[in-house]
């Protein structure tokens, strides 16, 4: 650990699942950070029931940034796949620190791996529509739904929601690596790599060391 004071960082989420994975994270590649935890899980059943982002959502979002912003956070990590121009929103309004998106250190670990053909492996359907616009020119998204696993973990059926991501996983053909596009998922990486021989990729682990690394921890 990092002589340097810790970070007031706080944490966004719209799914109830989202807070242990990005936890154990931090405990794991930056512990001693002083972590703040926000979530509105409704916000996923409203999207999912509009089928769409909305102006309220954005707003709804910007309130949450301008919460954060207030405590004196030093930087606010975004844990919702499917909302990113909600969140490009938090982040032009509150410029003066870091607003990431949950996806974007993903990515740029992808890229600079030099992988190009990406399997996108999600159990919230909103997330393959958000997150492939977010992948650079040249970078091919192969976009997979773990059909019922968010349900199946949100009945506490653990095992039965990591055994329908990995069958999901092993349904991709061709693709170079696989990104998991929920933090609920990240838990379900080793299984996933090891059942498909590719390199596998996660949110939290990417976000964590990002974040460490701009914040200068």
């Amino acid at each position: 650990m990092s002589d340097t004071m810790p970070h007031r960082i706080t944490l966004i989420h719209a799914l109830r699942h989202s807070p242990p994975p990005i936890e154990a994270a931090f405990a794991r590649l930056w512990p001693g950070q002083v972590l703040m935890n926000l979530l509105d899980d409704s916000l996923s059943a409203d999207l999912a029931r509009e089928g769409k982002l909305t102006p309220a959502m954005t707003e709804r979002f910007l309130t949450l940034g301008r919460y954060a912003a207030g405590t004196g956070s030093a930087a606010i990590l975004f844990t919702c796949s499917a909302f990113g121009p909600c969140i490009e929103a938090v982040a032009a309004e509150n410029a003066a620190i870091p607003v990431l998106k949950p996806n974007e250190a993903m990515i740029e670990e992808i890229i600079e791996a030099g992988h190009r053909r990406i399997g996108l492996l999600a159990t919230f359907p909103g997330t393959l529509t958000s997150m492939p616009p977010e992948f650079p020119p040249g970078i091919e998204v192969v976009p997979m739904l773990a059909e019922g696993a968010l349900a199946a973990l949100d009945a506490g059926g653990v095992a039965r929601h990591d055994a329908l991501a990995i069958e999901a996983a092993q349904r991709f053909q061709g693709v170079d690596a696989i990104a998991l596009g929920q933090f609920s998922l990240a838990h379900v990486a080793p299984a996933v790599a090891e059942a498909t021989g590719l390199p596998v990729f996660t949110t939290p682990d990417s976000a964590v060391r990002k974040l460490r690394r701009v914040l200068g921890g």
